[in-house]
C-alpha cells in the first residue's frame, strides 16, 4: 500500500556509454524497462542522426516481415507463438538477418509471380473450354429454322445484304455477368440492331488470377456481316473488357481443339497444385519463427532509436545518455550495464552519475495486475503531480469503483453483498436470520388490525420484540410494509449525506499531507487549516445534528423531531425568528451563529489574506535578489540570468485572480458537493424499486400457480428473470453506479488534494513496445 500513497522519487541520472557497449547497455535497460530517456539532441533532423541507416535497415526488414505476415494469414496459416523473448540480436548479425529475410521475400515473391501466371493461363484455358462448349450448342440452335429465318431477317437489312448470299462472321468470348444487359444494348445501337448475339452463363464462378476473387461470368457469341461491323463489335468488346478468344468455324476442328484445351488444363492444374503445396511449405515454416523475428526486429529498431536520443562526444568513443529512473531501481539499472558491457566484450565500464536539477520529474506509481486497474482510474482524471498524493490509494482501500479488471469486479460483488446485508435486501426478499422485532397481532372484527387494513402499515412507535436496533441490518418485515419507502427514504438520505461529509473531509485531509511534504507552510496555514474549519463548521456540524437526531429523540418522539433541511438553511440565514422551528437542544442559537461567524471569517482568509502574504514575502525578498544580481551579473551566462530574472517576477493580479478563483470554486463547491452525493441515495432507491418490480411482475407469476404444470412454468419464467435481472440489475444498473461513483471521486473527493498537472514516466521498455505491436 506504501507504493500507492505517494509516487516513486525520480532521479535524472547521466549516462556515459562507450561507443561498442552502448548497444548491449540499452538493450539490457530495455530488458529492465525503468528508465526514461531524454532527447538530447531535440534539433537535430532525424534523417541527419547518427544511427539513422540502422534505423532504416530494421524498417527494411521489418517491411519484409509484414509482408510475409501477409502471405500467411492470406493463407490461413496459424502463427506459432511459444511465448519466447529472445535475447536482441548483435549488431553484426544484421547482415544474417537481411539476407534470410531477403531470401525469403524474394522467393515468396517469384512463386507468387509464377502462381499468377499459371493462374491466368488456367483463367484463359477454362474460358477458351466454356466457350468452346458453348458455342457448339449454340451452333445446334442455329440449325433450328425458326432462328436461321429470325437471323436472316435480322441480317437483310444491313449494307450490301439485299441481294446477295447470306455470309455470316461471328467472334466469341466471355464477359462478366453484371455487364451483359449494358452490353447488349450497346451493341444494338452501335450497330443499329445488324448483329445477332446469343449468350449464356458459365454456371461454376472463376478465380480472379489477380484479386483471388470469385467472379461470375458469362459466355458470348456475336454473328454479324462485314468487315465494318466486325470492327465495331470488337471495339465494343474492348471498351466492356470482354475477353474474346479464336474459335474454329467447323465443327471437327471445335471437338479437337476443345480435347486439346482439356488436356492442357489438366496439366496445368497439376502443375498449380505443386506451387501451391511448395507456397505452402515455406510460408508454414515462416510461421513457426515470425514472432521471434518480429521481436528481434523490434527491439533493434527501439535500440538504434534510443541511440539517436544520445551525444556523442568529440573523440567518438563515448555516447552520454540523460534518464529518468527511480531512485529505488539505481541499483538495478547500474547492474544491468554492468550485465550490457560484459556482454559486449568491452573493458571499460558504463557510468551513471546522478544530476541535480530543478526540473519537476515524471510522476511514476508501481502498479501490479492487482492495482494497476485502480491506477488506471485515477490517471484517467490526470495524471498526478510528481510526488503529491495518489488517489489510487485511497480507491484501493473503498471498494466502491468498478472497472473492466477482474479484481475491481470482485471486489465490487464484495461490497454488493455486504451493502446487501445493511439493508437485508436481496433481489427485493429479505432475509429473516434473527426473526422479526414486531410483535403485530392479527385481530379481526369491526375495529380490527387487518379487517378494515388491505395492506399492512408499521408504526414505529410501536414496541417490538427487542426492544431496540435489529441486530444486523433492516428488520425483514419492512419488506412487506407499504410505508417501506418513506421509512427508508429518509434514511439513506441522510447517510449519503454522511458518507459525503465524510468523505470530502477526508480528502480535504489528505491535502495536508501534500503541504508538509512539499514544506509548504502558507499553504498549511492559509489553506488548508481554512478550508477544513470551513468544511467542518457548516456541514460536518449537519451531519453531527444528523447522529444527534438519531439518538435525541424515540420512535414515540420522532413525530415532534424538527427538520434538519430546515435548521441548516435559518442558520446559514441567520432566521431564529420563526415559532414554528422547534429548538433541537440548549443553547443551539449562539453555537449556529459562532459557526457560521468562523466559517464566513475563513473566506477572506483564504481570498485576501494569502495573496497579501505572497505580495509582502515578494517584496521582502526583491532586495535581497537584487543583490545577489548585482554582485554576480558579471560572471552569470545569459540562460542562466535569464531564468534568474524570470524568478523575480510576481505579477500580483494573476495571484489574486486566481486565489479569487480557487475560494469560490471551494466554498461552492462544499454546497454543490454535498448535495451531489444525494446521488447515492437516488440510486439506491431506483435499485430497490427495478429489483421488487421484477420480482413482483415476473417472478411472482411463476410463484401464484398452483396447477400440475406449474413447475414447468416456473422454470421458464425463472429463466425469464434471470436475464433481466442480470441485464437491468447487474450490468446496466452496475454500470451506472460505476459512473456515479467514478463521477464523486474524480469531482467531489479528487478536487481537494490532488491537482494532477504532472506527466507519466514512460520507460523505454521493450515488453511495452512488444505489446503494442502484437496487439494491433
Amino acid at each position: 500500500m506504501g507504493e500507492l500513497f505517494r509516487s516513486e522519487e525520480m532521479t535524472l541520472a547521466q549516462l556515459f556509454l562507450q561507443s561498442e557497449a552502448a548497444y548491449c547497455c540499452v538493450s539490457e535497460l530495455g530488458e529492465l524497462g525503468m528508465v526514461q530517456f531524454r532527447d538530447l539532441n531535440p534539433d537535430v533532423n532525424v534523417f541527419q542522426r547518427k544511427f539513422v541507416n540502422e534505423v532504416r535497415r530494421c524498417e527494411e526488414m521489418d517491411r519484409k516481415l509484414r509482408f510475409v505476415e501477409k502471405e500467411i494469414k492470406k493463407a490461413n496459416i496459424p502463427t506459432v507463438d511459444t511465448g519466447e523473448n529472445p535475447e536482441v540480436p548483435f549488431p553484426r548479425d544484421m547482415i544474417d538477418l537481411e539476407a534470410t529475410f531477403e531470401k525469403l521475400e524474394n522467393e515468396l515473391k517469384e512463386i507468387n509471380t509464377n502462381q499468377e501466371a499459371l493462374k491466368k493461363n488456367f483463367l484463359e484455358l477454362t474460358e477458351l473450354k466454356h466457350i468452346l462448349h458453348r458455342t457448339q450448342q449454340f451452333f445446334n440452335e442455329m440449325e433450328d429454322p425458326n432462328l436461321l429465318e429470325e437471323s436472316s431477317a435480322l441480317m437483310e437489312g444491313s449494307e450490301g445484304g439485299r441481294g446477295a448470299p447470306l455470309r455470316l462472321g461471328f467472334v466469341a468470348g466471355v464477359i462478366s455477368r453484371e455487364r451483359i444487359p449494358t452490353f447488349e444494348r450497346m451493341l444494338w445501337r452501335v450497330c443499329r440492331g445488324n448483329v445477332f448475339l446469343r449468350k449464356a452463363e458459365i454456371e461454376d464462378p472463376l478465380e480472379d488470377p489477380t484479386t483471388g476473387d470469385q467472379v461470375h461470368k458469362s459466355v458470348f457469341i456475336i454473328f454479324f456481316q462485314g468487315d465494318q461491323l466486325k470492327n465495331r463489335v470488337k471495339k465494343i468488346c474492348e471498351g466492356f473488357r470482354a475477353s474474346l478468344y479464336p474459335c474454329p468455324e467447323t465443327p471437327q476442328e471445335r471437338k479437337e481443339m476443345l480435347a486439346g484445351v482439356n488436356s492442357r488444363i489438366d496439366d496445368l492444374q497439376m502443375v498449380l497444385n505443386q506451387t501451391e503445396d511448395h507456397r505452402q511449405r515455406v510460408l508454414q515454416a515462416a510461421s513457426k519463427t515470425m514472432r521471434v523475428w518480429f521481436i528481434k526486429v523490434r527491439k533493434m529498431k527501439a535500440i538504434y532509436h534510443t541511440l539517436n536520443l544520445c551525444n556523442i562526444d568529440v573523440t567518438q568513443k563515448c555516447l552520454i545518455a540523460e534518464v529518468w529512473c527511480p531512485v529505488s531501481d539505481l541499483d538495478s539499472i547500474q547492474f544491468a550495464l554492468r550485465r550490457g558491457t560484459e556482454r559486449s566484450g568491452s573493458t571499460v565500464p558504463s557510468i551513471l552519475n546522478r544530476m541535480q536539477t530543478k526540473q519537476t520529474p515524471p510522476t511514476f506509481n508501481k502498479t501490479n495486475k492487482f492495482t494497476s486497474g485502480f491506477q488506471n482510474i485515477v490517471d484517467a482524471y490526470g495524471i498526478g503531480s510528481y510526488r503529491e498524493i495518489n488517489p489510487g490509494f485511497v480507491t484501493l482501500c473503498m471498494f466502491n469503483m468498478i472497472f473492466a479488471g477482474r479484481y475491481i469486479i470482485l471486489l465490487m460483488g464484495i461490497f454488493s453483498v455486504y451493502t446487501g446485508v445493511i439493508y437485508n435486501d436481496c433481489f427485493s426478499k429479505s432475509l429473516n436470520m434473527f426473526g422479526s422485532g414486531w410483535s403485530v397481532r392479527p385481530m379481526f372484527g369491526p375495529k380490527g388490525t387487518l379487517d378494515g387494513n388491505a395492506v399492512l402499515q408499521l408504526d414505529p412507535a410501536i414496541p417490538g420484540v427487542f426492544g431496540g436496533p435489529y441486530p444486523l441490518g433492516i428488520d425483514p418485515i419492512w419488506n412487506i410494509a407499504t410505508n417501506k419507502l418513506t421509512f427508508l427514504n429518509s434514511f439513506k438520505m441522510k447517510m449519503s449525506v454522511i458518507l459525503g461529509v465524510i468523505h470530502m473531509i477526508f480528502g480535504v485531509s489528505l491535502s495536508l499531507f501534500n503541504h508538509l511534504y512539499f514544506k509548504k507552510p502558507l499553504n498549511i496555514f492559509l489553506g488548508f487549516i481554512p478550508e477544513i474549519v470551513f468544511m467542518s463548521s457548516l456541514f460536518g456540524y449537519l451531519a453531527l445534528l444528523i447522529f444527534y437526531k438519531w439518538t435525541a429523540y424515540t420512535a414515540r418522539t420522532s413525530k415532534d423531531a424538527p427538520s434538519l433541511l430546515i435548521h441548516f438553511i435559518n442558520m446559514c440565514l441567520f432566521n431564529y425568528g420563526d415559532p414554528t422551528s422547534k429548538r433541537l437542544y440548549e443553547g443551539q442559537v449562539a453555537i449556529q451563529v459562532l459557526l457560521v461567524l468562523i466559517a464566513l471569517a475563513c473566506v477572506p482568509c483564504m481570498l485576501i489574506v494569502k495573496t497579501m502574504v505572497l505580495r509582502r514575502q515578494h517584496l521582502e525578498t526583491g532586495p535581497m535578489f537584487g543583490s545577489i544580481l548585482w554582485s554576480h551579473l558579471l560572471h552569470v551566462h545569459t540562460p542562466v540570468l535569464t531564468l534568474f530574472l524570470l524568478s523575480l517576477q510576481f505579477d500580483f493580479g494573476d495571484v489574486a485572480v486566481h486565489q479569487a478563483i480557487h475560494t469560490i470554486e471551494y466554498c461552492l463547491g462544499c454546497i454543490s458537493n454535498t448535495a451531489s452525493y444525494l446521488r447515492l441515495w437516488a440510486l439506491s432507491l431506483a435499485h430497490a424499486q427495478l429489483s421488487e418490480v421484477l420480482w413482483s411482475m415476473v417472478m411472482h407469476l411463476g410463484l401464484s400457480s398452483r396447477s400440475g404444470g406449474g413447475f414447468f412454468g416456473l422454470a421458464i419464467i425463472f429463466a425469464f428473470f434471470a436475464v433481466l435481472t442480470v441485464a437491468i440489475l447487474l450490468v446496466m444498473e452496475g454500470l451506472s453506479a460505476f459512473l456515479h461513483a467514478l463521477r464523486l471521486h474524480w469531482v467531489e473527493f479528487q478536487n481537494k488534494f490532488y491537482s494532477g498537472q504532472g506527466f507519466k514516466f514512460v520507460p523505454f521498455s521493450f515488453e511495452s513496445i512488444l505489446e503494442g505491436r502484437f496487439d494491433e
